[in-house]
């Protein structure tokens, strides 16, 4: 086959016989597979590690343009005809943008893949990106951003992500800024789509109903031929350097009648998983369920907050911890003042041993729930293995089981100062 066999994984949830396994084509390109006989489809989702951390400074928003502009077709695909063929077949399609990634995503019955892998195969290594397509669908991105300036939530994380990577690109838009977009040539985004739509920045996760040397054939048969690559305007990544102060942020908006917390801290990148897990531990027992720390204090006791919830991203670099909170701007100071002393007291103490078995009970289930289907473990492998390793995907639900409360203290002291952070306040006018 022409292959390097890496890894066989089994998943200790998984109901199916065979394994997931990993693959590496002679060109590079990695390849995800596990066979699913009891489903009848199969989920083909293609990964680029060319999210908005590949753009250079001057070229804001190009990888979420260029998802638009993949669609547009290529010499062989028209514009349109990709989603035609897909309906045609009862399959499903679709794609997205994010930091450290764009994918692509396919969902067809097994009998109907050799029928509509060719065209997101021609799309996506081809893509012409015509000249009055980029002029139309700039239009549909601008839009995307006019939206977005009037969503208070999008705009309070936005505030965040600016106050904490003040060098990093992750503290750009995804969408990009529209003064900027309007600048932009067609071929400046033929130039990002050849540097970065490379097969040693592809990963190919395929999961259900498909043999995996029928898998393999048929990958290697439409992702053999790339373009001759490109080169983006150089630029460097730079790691952005830990808080050692409070940063704040004050957004005041029109029509709001709810004023809109969010708390931020940066995290470990994906290089210290294991740190990574204990901070998804510690969202759930903050406020990740109804019994939560200050879900319980804020809303249900004192009921300062309408809402309150908490959360950690993973990402390549520097991953985000937040606590995000809806409430009446009267409560503002006060909400703020008890999460600095329940984080402070969390550096100690006070976690129970009941409440780490329920926030490690919740994470694996959540674990269990996103292997049910062909489609989310293809969208699991594919994230994990873009990010760092599929290896993760396996390994996750005995990490967590793995914390203790002095492990948790560590993490909270390491990562999540009560006196270092950044903190955005939206407010009605």
């Amino acid at each position: 086959m022409g292959v390097s066999f890496a890894s066989v994984i089994p998943l200790p949830y998984s109901l199916q016989p065979d394994p997931v396994q990993l693959f590496t084509l002679p060109n590079g390109l990695q390849v995800v597979h596990q066979y699913l006989p009891g489903t009848p489809v199969v989920v083909t989702d293609v990964w680029v590690k060319a999210g908005a951390i590949a753009e250079p400074t001057e070229w804001e928003g190009m990888a979420h343009f260029l998802e638009h502009m993949i669609f547009k077709g290529s010499h062989q695909v028209c514009p349109g005809e990709f989603d035609q063929i897909v309906e045609t077949c009862g399959g499903l399609s679709n794609a997205a943008t994010s930091y450290d990634y764009a994918h692509f995503y396919l969902s067809t019955t097994g009998d109907r893949l050799p029928e509509t892998l060719p065209y997101l195969s021609d799309i996506l290594r081809n893509a012409t990106i015509p000249d009055a397509e980029f002029i139309r669908e700039r239009q549909v991105v601008l839009e995307e951003i006019s939206i977005s300036q009037d969503d208070p939530d999008w705009l309070a994380f936005q505030a965040l992500s600016r106050l904490l990577y003040e060098n990093h690109p992750y503290g750009r838009s995804i969408l990009g800024n529209a003064e900027q977009l309007c600048g932009y040539t067609p071929n400046q985004m033929r130039c990002f789509h050849r540097t970065h739509y490379q097969p040693q920045n592809l990963i190919i996760s395929m999961v259900g109903n498909i043999q995996v040397d029928q898998a393999l054939d048929l990958i290697q048969t439409n992702f053999s031929d790339f373009q001759v690559p490109s080169e983006c305007p150089p630029f460097e990544v730079e790691a952005e350097p830990p808080l050692i102060e409070i940063r704040r942020d004050e957004i005041q908006m029109p029509n709001v009648q709810m004023a809109r917390l969010i708390f931020g801290w940066l995290g470990t990148g994906v290089e210290q998983f294991n740190d990574a897990v204990g901070l998804d531990l510690l969202s759930v027992i903050l406020a990740g369920t109804t019994s939560a720390w200050l879900v319980q204090e804020l809303r249900e006791k004192r009921q300062w907050v309408l809402d309150i919830n908490s959360g950690f991203s993973l990402q390549r670099d520097s991953s985000l911890f937040t606590i995000q909170a809806w409430l009446d701007a009267e409560h503002l100071d006060d909400v703020e003042q008890v999460i600095g002393d329940r984080l402070a007291d969390l550096q100690t103490c006070c976690v129970s041993e009941e409440e780490l078995r329920r926030a490690k009970r919740m994470l694996c289930n959540e674990h269990i729930f996103s292997t049910e289907s062909a489609s989310q473990l293809a969208g699991l492998y594919g994230y994990y293995q873009t990010l760092g390793s599929l290896d993760y995907a396996h390994h996750y639900p005995q990490m967590v089981e793995t914390f203790t409360i002095e492990s948790l203290q560590r993490l909270v002291r390491q990562y999540l100062s009560p006196e270092h952070y950044g903190i955005v306040t939206l407010t009605g006018t």
